[in-house]
């Protein structure tokens, strides 16, 4: 057999002899729509190159943080000062007060914040210090909303979970998860009984507001605004994971985005990351100042974290956070986004394929059915093989979408025009050929 010369391929199956599944993260693996994952040497603006050289236009941005787009001047700038300094101290810096500071004036939501590396260990340590402070036990989740991979999380997760087909994972005991009660996203009827039956009993109801790990489902208003109304009623924590949707679909987050539509809405507890950290591994949690004086060293649920409040991650999150906080950036981050999933649309339309999508500032999502899903279970409907014949058709034509149909997509800042003309160009040559399938 002659050598391969796809550089793709051979560092697949170099990593696939050392590392599970060839990969660090499972969705990378490509299991869900097939091939051979593309293993990445540079990024710049809106795009990554692989190993063989080709370039794709990127709308994954590293699952989020890249808002700016890859490699932006000012968070160079930040990050290269940041490592002559030192990389990590294990002791206070200014940095991470100034961070928190940043955080807390965007969200003001919160009084406080902690912290962390990861979104999971973030939403971790909210569900300890949920049951800390109410001094309960049991939590509420929804059905394809993914809060990380700890244990008592991962009952029908959405995304990778889903991607997998599997509606749990092997290695969590069923005593783990007996606390955690798993709703229909959007069902007000179910959340209603479950709060009847259960509801001093429940420490807190933690919710994507608008879901990434079923690709792009809102919560309705009337969904969000009878959690508030419950969790007030019961006693229980209203918990937004904003690792995602935490200024990537505003300045102030979804949880801004329903305040505009719920006069005097704010949830009691926030997940974040992602955005935060710029591209680089940091995340936080917060709540008002009657809840996180639970928090260790001041109360008694314990969290701890070597790298926590990081000196060149917090660096990277203040010089993303000073961009984005520049006058119209979202108004002109939305445009472009909108202006992709229309595009879409049209091409779709114009090729008499089923197809639908929604946006909000810089996230969006795409599915292959007539009308937008609003739950877990509208959103298997969708069809598989021809999700993954149009995934290589775009990865042919140079165009990064997420690989799997479950995972929402991303635009930044550097995505020019040209770029979503040009994706929305090659989309349109695959749903003609999806159209003769």
């Amino acid at each position: 057999m002659m050598p391969t010369t796809d550089q793709n391929l051979a560092l697949f199956e170099r990593a696939a002899k050392v590392i599970p599944g060839g990969v660090n993260s499972p969705v990378r693996a490509f299991r869900a729509v097939g091939g051979t994952p593309r293993f990445i040497t540079r990024a710049q603006g809106a795009y990554i190159w692989d190993a063989n050289g080709q370039r794709y236009t990127d709308y994954i941005g590293s699952w989020g943080p890249m808002i700016l787009g890859h490699g932006h001047p000012a968070v160079l700038e930040a990050v290269q000062k940041a490592v002559l300094e030192g990389f990590s101290y294990g002791a206070p810096t200014e940095r991470e007060v100034e961070l928190a500071e940043a955080i807390l004036k965007l969200m003001p939501s919160m009084d406080m914040v902690r912290l962390v590396s990861s979104g999971t260990e973030a939403a971790m340590s909210t569900i300890r210090l949920a049951r800390g402070a109410t001094g309960r036990n049991k939590l509420i989740k929804f059905e394809g909303c993914y809060h990380g991979h700890a244990d008592a999380l991962l009952v029908k997760a959405g995304s990778g979970l889903a991607t997998f087909g599997n509606p749990t994972s092997a290695g969590v005991p069923p005593e783990v998860v007996q606390h955690t009660v798993v709703l229909e996203y959007n069902n007000i009827e179910q959340l209603e009984a479950a709060f009847a039956t259960q509801g001093h009993d429940i420490a807190c109801l933690m919710m994507e507001p608008i879901c990434g790990n079923m690709n792009f489902v809102r919560a309705s208003i009337p969904f969000v605004k009878r959690c508030r109304e419950l969790c007030t009623q019961y006693g229980a924590l209203l918990v937004f994971d904003e690792v995602m949707t935490g200024f990537r679909v505003a300045l102030g987050g979804a949880q801004s985005v329903y305040a505009k539509a719920i006069p005097g809405f704010e949830p009691d507890m926030t997940v974040m990351g992602k955005v935060i950290g710029g591209g680089m591994p940091l995340a936080a949690f917060g709540a008002k100042r009657a809840v996180m004086n639970h928090l260790a060293p001041l109360g008694t649920v314990y969290q701890a974290g070597t790298l926590s409040g990081n000196p060149v991650a917090t660096a990277c999150g203040l010089a993303t956070l000073a961009e984005i906080s520049r006058p119209g950036f979202y108004d002109e981050l939305g445009r472009k986004t909108r202006a992709l999933i229309d595009g879409l649309k049209a091409a779709a339309s114009a090729e008499g394929v089923a197809f639908c999508g929604d946006s909000e500032g810089g996230m969006m999502g795409f599915y292959l059915l007539p009308e937008l899903p609003q739950n877990y279970g509208q959103v298997m409907k969708t069809e598989g093989a021809k999700f993954n014949q149009l995934f290589h058709g775009l990865l042919d034509r140079g165009e990064y979408i997420a690989p799997a149909l479950y995972e929402a997509g991303f635009v930044s800042q550097a995505h020019t025009d040209a770029d979503i003309a040009q994706t929305v160009a090659a989309a349109r040559e695959v749903f003609k050929l999806l159209q003769n399938k």
